[in-house]
């Protein structure tokens, strides 16, 4: 199917990008700038789609992401540091965002005949994220396609919503995905920072997956002790 996929510029996207892009179903991306602490990030994405040969909305949010107020993600708070499994981690959450992001893509989709949206949340995410479990996708796939009723037939696709990150770094291994040209830390800095949520998720899969993680962490080893913590609770 002719693919649209949403792609922020981190790991998980990035990889889902190329796994459809080697299936040659990939017809473009786009990512969304809604006033992220991290948007370096879309610099990832648009280098993906270069690398890719396909177009690049890049989707202007930033109003928005300002009314969508108390993530640590749009607001001044700090990104706290540890495991995902923490409820420390539900500040950076930003309500609805995937919901929103999706309603647009679906849009965009439709008006240039892709017939799939593809987004890569993935099980990992559902501890923190409502809106990357099972339950939300395949209700927002049922509510999209009653939206388009009569004009264009758009699938979801999620093929790593009952999978874990360290699948997902399998799965861009067997496709080349060039992981050290994705971004996942949250903090926006010159490097990963090895601590927050993002990072340590990243660290740990590459472990558990068995495949050399090629990024430059500010504190590479911090995600040792936040698995032990997060294990020890």
């Amino acid at each position: 199917m002719k693919t649209l996929v949403i792609c922020s510029g981190g790991l998980d996207s990035v990889s889902l990008a190329h796994l459809i892009a080697r299936d040659g179903n990939l017809s473009g991306l786009v990512s969304f700038d809604y006033g992220q602490r991290h948007r370096k990030e879309l610099d990832f994405a648009g280098a993906c789609a270069a690398r890719l040969d396909v177009p690049h909305h890049i989707i202007d949010l930033r109003p928005v992401g300002a009314a969508l107020t108390g993530s640590a993600l749009t607001d001044n708070f700090d990104v706290p540091d540890g495991h995902y499994a923490e409820d420390t981690m539900k500040i950076t959450v930003v309500p609805n965002r995937n919901a929103i992001m999706l309603t647009i893509a679906y849009g965009i989709a439709a008006a240039n005949g892709d017939e799939a949206v593809a987004t890569a949340v993935h099980g990992g995410d559902h501890f923190i994220y409502p809106d990357c479990r099972p339950a939300f996708t395949e209700a927002f796939e049922r509510m999209q396609r009653a939206a388009l009723d009569g004009y264009a037939d758009v699938a979801l696709t999620t093929p790593f919503v009952h999978r874990s990150k360290a699948d997902i770094v399998t799965e861009g291994a067997r496709v080349d995905t060039p992981f050290a040209e994705t971004w996942s830390c949250y903090k926006g800095g010159d490097h990963h920072c090895g601590r927050c949520g993002t990072c340590v998720e990243r660290r740990e899969a590459f472990a558990l997956a068995g495949i050399a993680d090629p990024t430059i962490y500010d504190d590479p080893d911090f995600w040792r002790d936040a698995i032990a913590a997060k294990e020890s609770a």
